[in-house]
């Protein structure tokens, strides 16, 4: 009796790759590491549809978020409460992400704040820690862990408050700081940093209301309306080595 034994052929399932959607700017880079600042989709705590923003994966420390940019006037940020809710503006250029998509994603989050004047000169600030609360809390802001990257920080004396605008008023003071300082911004009675004021071009802002512009006072003060601003988070339990 002659017995064969044949081997088994053994078969390796190769499963196809599987790709999430991306929860943030940072997921988007972990997923693909060549990919450029510009403006993609993420789907933050789960969310069914996606949400365009503005990645930026050239700046320091990122890739990173971008939530508010002031660059050239464009757009006009003195707007009511449901807005500043909703988010606006153009991704490319001048915009607010928004109060309820910013919610859904600052758990655990690092901010960096960029700023230029119209001299050229540009400086940054970085906070360690941000997050922005619920329609129930008033969006109240928590930030802390200032890192002086030599604008200062104007920003830390905002911790606490919930947000307002000219049709919301829930800062401290006896009178409407939105109002005020023609924006939108978690005021308290009444600022330090005025990043979503009236776009007024430096020095030149004659005729304008007092204090009205796009300023961050420990830097050049609440007179002078800065060129650009940028505000964009980045998580702190980053993923990326």
């Amino acid at each position: 009796v002659i017995l064969l034994f044949v081997a088994p052929v053994l078969f390796k399932a190769t499963a196809a790759p599987v790709t999430l959607n991306p929860v943030d700017c940072n997921d988007v880079f972990y997923q693909n590491r060549t990919s450029p600042s510009g403006v993609y989709t993420i789907y933050p705590s789960d969310q069914r549809f996606g949400i365009p923003v503005y990645c930026d994966t050239d700046t320091e420390g990122g890739p990173w978020t971008v939530i508010l940019r002031r660059s050239d006037g464009s757009e006009n940020f003195y707007r009511p409460w449901d807005q500043y809710v909703a988010g606006f503006g153009d991704i490319k250029a001048e915009y607010w992400l928004g109060k309820e998509k910013l919610y859904l994603q600052t758990t655990k989050q690092k901010l960096r704040v960029e700023l230029e004047d119209f001299e050229g000169s540009k400086t940054s600030v970085i906070y360690s820690s941000f997050s922005v609360g619920g329609d129930c809390e008033g969006y109240r802001l928590t930030v802390s862990g200032f890192i002086n990257g030599g604008a200062g920080d104007s920003l830390g004396v905002h911790n606490g408050m919930k947000f307002s605008t000219f049709d919301r008023d829930q800062d401290t003071w006896v009178g409407n700081c939105a109002k005020s300082h023609m924006g939108g911004f978690w005021y308290h009675s009444c600022l330090h940093a005025n990043p979503t004021g009236v776009y007024l071009w430096g020095d030149g802002a004659t005729g304008a209301p007092a204090h009205t512009g796009v300023w961050w006072n420990s830097w050049r003060g609440n007179i002078y309306s800065l060129k650009t601003v940028t505000f964009m988070i980045h998580p702190l339990d980053d993923i990326i080595t």
